[in-house]
């Protein structure tokens, strides 16, 4: 059952530019269709999700998504939207960095659906490491004049940005690269439509122009891109001050792409709901005027913190997750400390004061300890005492019953933390070296 992709994405404010006749296209059979995507890390950022959602959809809606790593294209690096090249990769890593993005793009596609429409991944090294230059030229560079590549808008704004660089020739035939890789699945697989950010639009349609031009006007190819993403403040989605949002849980732990989430603005949440889940329309039209009636309660941040965290890692994490996000504000208790991992522990109490102490401090009252130099959660002792009886003292989540209860090796969270808690809000990690 074929539905109209183009109006799934046009709801969902997925939809930037489309070739003419491409929505009509679609509409008639099943279509395969393509998204490139960069292999320099071995792991996707939330910046590549709204292009990986596209595919999501284009599958569900009955088509056929190829996602395409772009292995030789890497290699080179690529104008659009950059103020400087990439830095060139070696083969091993672009394999290595492939298998990583196929693991993770695997949640989001079926590459084992029954029927003609499963998901394929493919590398442009493969049919481009034996290509020869000259075979390049004659195939590809005469069919595509300067002049059109000149016209471009990314390659207008190298030329005349403010790099002092300027344009490699690199660079400046990656749209050629592109081009061919349109070109060599058209007549591979079958491949008729191109998907993409709105920043490649100029390189999509080179790739449209070189089938046109290699095949002749009766082969059809289209391209359709979607918005580059941004906050409501007009920056640049994905960022945070720690860098890039990833989805390998090495690199962003569960419990930080969970909050990444849950603390985007109203305006956001609202547009990122759409985007970011396959919550069908009713259900976001729902949540939306939910949220509207009570904002303070943040329905839609948490739904779509509670959606894309399930769908990038599992129900078990945005368990943890949550359970993580409640250590802070009194509900995490001793056992929940001792189930979350050290990465985690680490990025809950980023902001609070840290102090490292010997180990061989170990053994000693706890008013010692937290009233030393090395730890000095409390002014004086005498500070410390009459919190304590006043029950406003916390060792790891469990409160202190006596000021002076020895802290030894068997407190220590994950083998050398301590969370000492003074008051209800008032926090301070201790490692133990």
């Amino acid at each position: 059952m074929i539905k109209n992709f183009v109006e799934e994405l046009r709801w969902r404010g997925m939809l930037a530019q489309i070739m003419p006749g491409t929505e009509e296209f679609l509409q008639k059979e099943m279509v395969t269709a393509y998204l490139g995507t960069d292999p320099t890390a071995d792991s996707l950022h939330i910046g590549h999700l709204c292009g990986i959602m596209m595919l999501r959809h284009l599958q569900r809606c009955g088509h056929k998504p190829i996602i395409l790593v772009g292995g030789a294209t890497g290699m080179i690096g690529d104008p659009s939207g950059k103020s400087q090249e990439r830095n060139l990769l070696d083969a091993e890593t672009l394999y290595h960095n492939q298998e990583c993005i196929k693991k993770q793009v695997a949640k989001f596609l079926d590459f084992d659906a029954e029927g003609d429409n499963k998901a394929e991944l493919v590398n442009n090294y493969d049919w481009m490491k034996d290509f020869t230059f000259l075979d390049f030229a004659r195939t590809v560079g005469k069919h595509i004049t300067v002049n059109y590549m000149m016209a471009k808008e990314s390659v207008q704004q190298r030329l005349n940005g403010t790099s002092r660089d300027g344009l490699s020739f690199t660079e400046f035939t990656y749209q050629l690269l592109q081009g061919y890789d349109f070109l060599y699945l058209y007549k591979t697989k079958g491949c008729r439509l191109q998907l993409g950010g709105n920043d490649q639009w100029g390189n999509m349609t080179t790739g449209t122009e070189l089938i046109r031009r290699t095949l002749g006007n009766e082969a059809e190819a289209f391209a359709l891109t979607c918005p580059l993403i941004t906050k409501a403040d007009g920056k640049k989605f994905g960022k945070t001050e720690s860098g890039n949002v990833w989805l390998d849980r090495n690199r962003t732990t569960p419990y930080a792409f969970y909050q990444f989430w849950l603390n985007v603005s109203d305006d956001d949440a609202e547009r990122y709901i759409k985007i970011f889940t396959s919550l069908d329309k009713e259900t976001i039209d729902s949540l939306v005027e939910q949220h509207k009636a009570d904002p303070g309660q943040r329905v839609l941040q948490k739904r779509l913190a509670d959606e894309i965290t399930v769908m990038v890692h599992s129900e078990e994490d945005l368990e943890m997750a949550k359970e993580a996000s409640g250590i802070l504000f009194g509900k995490g208790t001793k056992e929940t400390l001792q189930k979350i991992d050290e990465a985690t522990l680490l990025n809950i109490f980023e902001g609070v004061p840290h102090f490292d102490m010997p180990k061989d401090r170990l053994g000693q009252p706890a008013v010692d300890l937290f009233t030393s130099d090395e730890a000095k959660v409390f002014a004086s002792k005498g500070e410390m005492r009459k919190l304590v009886q006043g029950g406003g003292v916390s060792l790891n989540k469990e409160k202190l019953a006596a000021f002076d209860r020895v802290v030894t090796a068997e407190d220590l969270i994950d083998g050398k933390y301590l969370l000492v808690q003074r008051g209800k809000k008032n926090y301070y990690l201790i490692t133990v070296k």
